[in-house]
């Protein structure tokens, strides 16, 4: 499985955020939309399978877990290094809510 840093996300690139819900409205990456682990094996047919996922959670493990189960099922992923603790350290941009 392919793994990037927090720096190497395209604009306009596909970006899931792993975690559960209420995590992902206290804070998240700007730009990324949340399709908890929980939820991945009965949602991830909502994700667009003819370009590349950036999977992000808080520090890799949920990401990683997320990418195999995405890459079995046919999914081209790539798993963010360190996650949003990363994200924030690097001050890149943040935003809070559900996002719906």
């Amino acid at each position: 499985m392919e793994s990037v840093t927090v720096h190497d996300i395209p604009d306009g690139a596909q970006f899931v955020d792993v975690r559960e819900a209420d995590e992902y409205a206290d804070g998240h990456a700007a730009g990324a939309i949340n399709i908890p682990l929980s939820e991945l094996m009965g949602r991830y047919q909502e994700l667009d399978f003819d370009q590349p996922a950036y999977i992000i959670c808080l520090s890799g493990g949920r990401s990683t877990r997320a990418c195999q189960f995405l890459e079995q099922n046919g999914l081209d992923v790539i798993n963010v290094k360190d996650g949003t603790l990363a994200w924030r350290e690097a001050n890149l941009p943040m935003e809070t809510g559900s996002g719906d």
